[in-house]
């Protein structure tokens, strides 16, 4: 007889062939191995034959997902899995390390390994640094489909944790990120790790959280859990904070590359990504406000723009519900397929003469419509301005913060041969894409003589035109010839009066409950908007309408989330109404969130502080003191990252998520964290003296009497004028 060895879950014997005999399930059904091979085994190795002549490991039994999440790295490595050529993919990376520094980016990746699968793996992940410029760790991706499951079905000791393990999943979810499999979830290189082996031992970490613990991210990588207290957020996390003089593009590369920093966008590196529909609204009220700027309806008229990636894939469906005319250019076939099946543009159109022919139609006959248009952005506007076709609007949201990474690709070239140039020879596609740049304006230039309003996305277009040499700069020489949106639109209309954008996620993923938090939050903001001041009512009446057609948008990809820009009453109220229902069993537990380009939450020159005049707007106070303040104030999470929409070096940028859970503690956090996360915001812009932030803050004084705010003095320009 065979010996019988007693297994406990977690051991592993070396059978005298010295092959690994794994005990799980399958094995501990009927708690026995034997010592010779595994006769029993579900993938029929036999001790006789099998092990002496297939030369492999016995792999182990599939696991639960549960019990997957809790493995974390795997204790025998999975088989490698093939490149999944449906998938849209991240380009290539640069060749950027030297020899020496590609052995350290090895080393890097390897420490998360025991050193006996290091040999396995060494040849492999030098495989993916030369063919990708990253170790990505493709054989760690787990064999389950990623997507935000019920909250219930995490394995967890801590709620809080649980909800965090959803939006994560949600980050990487197929639908929603936009290179999923390099755990990028939008903008090009906005990561949610680097790599696989960080995804896994983080939903490890989550999994065995108490209310007593705090997870610590460096850039994507989980250091470890630390003691902490219930009222502490459950997970503080850092993306690419840099020494400052280690923040441009090129460290980006090379330390991303080394596997020590990461990208993580805005939303993208604190979980709180849910699809474009996280920028529909505020793209939705630029749109609609931009109009309302050169006074003319959306109805029959044209807006002209570029990229239909994670963040930009939300201007099409922000055009049809505005009302107006969008075409939208993309070069990526993939990407605007999936914005086409997903039904957030109506129309694909692949030959220029056919555009100009269905934009006439559509002009003629003031349709509501987006039509994509496969190709480069360039060729648009320079065959509309060749066949005098009138654009309204205009601006471009392609990942300009990436130029030379995938952001924004050459006109003339194909995608194919645009990718091959960026990763062989990216000194030529540097100057390729700045010739486009060039080209790009100039085109831009013509449209705007004949009465276009053209406004920077904040996408950095302006500014990597004008490093480019375009001739965007205004007469004198500082200024750009164009206004950034947030300038001309979202800052003095919305940021400067606390309204940005609040977001919430239904952690049941239940369409019910989302459909239930709609109509409170509906109900709530016209409660408000009956006793609210005539300067915020065009801002009232734009949300309420919003929530009223959240429904019928479709707007829902991945979780059930919603977002609905609000001020900080608004914010507290919409919260606590949820809370309360929570506490009934009316709907389950709720996320609440938002994005980072927001009111207080992001220091960015050219962007969410570039209608800031004091000479502060290149400052990070404001974002580092919201994250910290949030931090000690009830978030469940906070995250400080650099590098967002506008790139690496460019901008500072924090976020929260809070878990609602029905209970009075929640309640107290909720007011306590929502309150000061707007008005921090609203209290420098006001001393920045934003006239609308200045009423803004003095009603919230008037309102909080804890809140003692110091406001500005003004000063009479002839009194300077006079020196």
């Amino acid at each position: 007889m065979k010996k019988i060895i007693p297994v406990e879950e977690g051991d592993y014997y070396l059978t005298p062939e010295g092959y690994r005999c794994f005990t799980e399930q399958y094995h501990l059904k009927r708690g026995y191995c034997c010592e010779s091979g595994c006769r029993h085994c579900p993938y029929g190795f036999n001790p006789s034959t099998t092990l002496k002549s297939t030369k492999k490991k016995i792999m182990p039994a599939t696991l639960s997902f549960q019990d997957q999440i809790k493995e974390g790295i795997p204790k025998v490595l999975p088989q490698p899995k093939p490149y999944d050529t449906s998938i849209n993919h991240a380009p290539k990376r640069k060749a950027i390390l030297s020899s020496e520094e590609q052995k350290l980016a090895l080393k890097n990746a390897l420490r998360y390994f025991d050193s006996s699968d290091h040999k396995a793996l060494i040849s492999e992940f030098k495989n993916e640094l030369d063919t990708y410029g990253r170790i990505y760790m493709y054989r760690l991706r787990p064999d389950y489909k990623m997507y935000a499951r019920p909250i219930e079905e995490y394995p967890a000791k801590s709620k809080q944790a649980a909800a965090i393990m959803l939006m994560i999943q949600n980050n990487l979810d197929d639908a929603v990120a936009q290179h999923p499999h390099e755990l990028i979830t939008y903008g090009g290189n906005g990561g949610v790790f680097s790599n696989w082996a960080q995804y896994r031992l983080t939903m490890k970490y989550l999994s065995e959280m108490t209310d007593e613990q705090t997870l610590v991210m460096y850039s994507g990588h989980p250091m470890g859990l630390f003691p902490s207290h219930k009222e502490a957020p459950r997970v503080v996390v850092t993306n690419g904070m840099m020494i400052p003089n280690y923040s441009k593009p090129d460290d980006w590369e090379k330390f991303n590359a080394l596997g020590v920093t990461q990208y993580g966008q805005m939303t993208a590196g604190s979980y709180m990504y849910i699809g474009p529909q996280g920028i529909v609204h505020g793209t939705t009220i630029t749109v609609l406000n931009g109009f309302r700027k050169i006074k003319k309806s959306p109805k029959g008229h044209l807006f002209v723009t570029s990229g239909l990636g994670g963040m930009s894939g939300a201007q099409p469906k922000a055009g049809n519900i505005a009302g107006c005319i969008t075409v939208c250019a993309e070069v990526n076939p993939k990407i605007t397929q999936v914005r086409l099946d997903q039904g957030w543009i109506d129309e694909k159109i692949t030959d220029l003469n056919a555009l100009v022919a269905r934009v006439k139609k559509a002009k003629a006959e003031e349709e509501t419509i987006s039509i994509a248009y496969l190709g480069n952005i360039v060729d648009v506007w320079e065959k509309f301005d060749k066949e005098n076709i009138h654009i309204d609007l205009g601006s471009d949201q392609t990942s300009l913060h990436n130029p030379w990474a995938g952001g924004y690709y050459p006109v003339d070239m194909t995608f194919e041969e645009s990718n091959n140039m960026m990763a062989n020879k990216p000194r030529l596609f540097k100057e390729k894409v700045q010739e486009t740049l060039r080209r790009h304006a100039a085109a831009i230039n013509k449209h705007t003589a004949k009465g276009t309003y053209f406004f920077d996305y904040g996408n950095a277009f302006l500014l990597e035109a004008s490093r480019a040499g375009a001739d965007i700069m205004a007469e004198n020489g500082i200024d750009f010839k164009y206004p950034s949106y947030v300038q001309d639109i979202m800052g003095p209309m919305c940021f400067d009066y606390g309204f940005g954008p609040f977001r919430w996620v239904c952690a049941s993923g239940q369409p019910e409950d989302l459909a239930i938090t709609d109509a409170i939050a509906c109900e709530v903001l016209e409660a408000i908007k009956k006793e609210s001041p005539q300067e915020i009512q065009q801002q009232m009446d734009d949300n309420i309408q919003w929530i009223k057609g959240a429904q019928e948008n479709n707007l829902v990809v991945g979780s059930q989330a919603r977002i609905l820009y609000a001020d900080a009453e608004g914010r507290m109220k919409i919260a606590n109404a949820f809370n309360n229902a929570i506490a009934k069993g009316d709907i389950g537990t709720v996320v609440l969130g938002r994005d980072h380009h927001d009111v207080s939450g992001t220091d960015s020159p050219y962007r969410e502080t570039s209608n800031i005049y004091d000479g502060s707007r290149f400052t990070a106070d404001m974002a580092i003191h919201n994250v910290i303040g949030d931090s000690f104030r009830g978030a469940t999470w906070v995250s400080i990252h650099n590098g967002g929409g506008v790139g690496w070096g460019e901008v500072i940028n924090g976020g929260f998520g809070m878990v609602l859970d029905g209970s009075k503690e929640a309640s107290k956090r909720l007011k306590s964290m929502l309150f000061w996360d707007v008005n921090n915001g609203i209290a420098r812009r006001s001393w920045a003296r934003n006239q609308g932030a200045e009423f803004a803050i003095k009603r919230a004084m008037d309102i909080e009497p804890n809140l003692k705010v110091t406001l500005p003095n003004k000063v009479d320009d002839d009194l300077l004028n006079s020196l």
